[in-house]
């Protein structure tokens, strides 16, 4: 009884030390300076259109729906006009 005690003990551990590292935020997504660092002049969704403030279109953002899912999901503020282009920097 002991024995199958210490197993569900250590078991709640791993998988508290497991959920803890799942949750950290990647240092590429916790601000658009990380991320401006390795792609900068954004990432975008294929076929988005940057609504851009400044009157020049961003055409060179990196293109790719999985990267600015993964962006994202870590980090919603980082497409903050809600044009499909995370961190457009012209």
């Amino acid at each position: 009884m002991r024995a199958a005690a210490t197993v569900v003990v250590l078991a709640a551990i791993a998988l508290a030390i497991a959920g803890s590292a799942v949750a950290k935020m990647p240092p590429l997504y916790s601000s658009c300076a990380h991320l401006n660092a390795r792609y900068p002049h954004g990432v975008g969704k294929v076929g988005a259109r940057d609504h851009s403030s400044s009157g020049q279109p961003v055409a060179n953002f990196k293109r790719s729906n999985t990267i600015f899912a993964a962006a994202m999901s870590f980090n919603r503020g980082l497409d903050r006009d809600h044009d499909n282009v995370a961190c457009e920097n012209p």
